[in-house]
């Protein structure tokens, strides 16, 4: 693997920010994004890449390459829980394990977005399909959790499971990426144009700011792994590199084209510690978020940054 890759990707300001929010806390400055404003940075980045997407999809045929596609993520986000349950749950329990599952099985819209850097770094350019594709992979994790959940541990969730895709499709983060796909779907080019400097130009400057915090929060929660044992860190790196060369070969049957590829691979290796974790608070109450949210946040996150991500592509590029 070219080493070209990895430099690229650290010299890359929205990664350096991400990494002088860790910083910050180790020193232990008093560096804070106020949470308002995250909130609306977070909501931004989603409409931005919903809305691009749906603008992509506009011009795009609906060929069975795309029908293949959004089944192809469909069916990774039913069986990537399948078996993560079962490598964690002798050491976490049904509950936890159940919640992992769903999380690692589950994508991270923001993994996402630097997947699209990634990219761009490349001079690759991503399909809009595939904005779609990432918005159904969000569930299915999360219905295959509770499945799971009621058939080891009757006791853990007494939730129903229409409740339970209602409120994954209400969530927040997946209402607005989705919204925002069908609104660009559906808004007309020249209109779209107009709101191009809020939609596409600052995207990277909030970015930014965005993954200054994200590195905060991962130094914060990295301590949870001194409470759960550092095996779950093991898993929270083994498990996401395996998925995402594995699915960067098998995406050759699905589509051709790199970018596709790609993203198909960062995808099944991301892991949701947004739409699982409000999804398990009620499903799975037993399940504790100091040991699931870290795993993501604290571990694949950082992980899939600095060294999954060279590492999918390179699997692309020499298969």
């Amino acid at each position: 693997m070219n080493l070209d890759f990895l430099s690229h990707d650290l010299s890359n300001p929205t990664i350096l920010f991400f990494i002088l929010g860790i910083i910050a806390v180790l020193i232990k400055s008093d560096l804070e994004i106020p949470e308002s404003s995250f909130k609306f940075i977070s909501l931004y980045l989603l409409f931005s890449i919903g809305f691009r997407g749906g603008q992509e999809l506009q011009h795009s045929e609906l060929t069975t390459e795309i029908i293949w596609s959004l089944l192809f993520g469909m069916a990774i986000a039913g069986i990537i829980p399948l078996y993560s349950f079962f490598v964690i749950r002798s050491r976490v329990g049904n509950s936890n394990a159940a919640a992992i599952a769903a999380a690692y099985g589950s994508v991270s819209a923001v993994t996402f977005v630097a997947a699209l850097s990634f990219l761009e770094l490349q001079n690759l350019k991503f399909n809009g399909h595939m904005v779609a594709v990432m918005a159904f992979m969000e569930f299915p994790a999360i219905i295959v959790g509770v499945l799971l959940l009621r058939i080891y541990d009757h006791q853990g969730t007494r939730f129903s499971l229409r409740e339970l895709l209602r409120h994954s499709i209400a969530n927040g983060s997946v209402l607005m990426i989705l919204g925002s796909l069908i609104i660009g779907l559906l808004s007309d080019s020249k209109q779209a144009a107009d709101i191009a400097p809020f939609t596409t130009d600052i995207f990277k400057g909030f970015l930014a700011i965005f993954l200054l915090e994200m590195g905060m929060t991962t130094a914060r929660r990295i301590k949870a792994f001194k409470t759960h044992g550092w095996s779950m860190a093991l898993f929270a790196v083994i498990i996401p590199a395996v998925n995402g060369v594995v699915v960067a070969w098998l995406s050759q049957w699905i589509t051709a084209d790199i970018s596709n590829r790609f993203v198909f691979s960062v995808l099944a290796a991301s892991a949701s510690y947004i739409a699982v974790p409000a999804a398990m608070r009620l499903a799975a109450p037993k399940a504790d978020p100091g040991l699931y949210i870290p795993m993501a946040l604290g571990m694949t996150f950082p992980f899939n940054i600095a060294f999954g991500m060279p590492l999918y592509y390179a699997v692309i590029v020499l298969n």
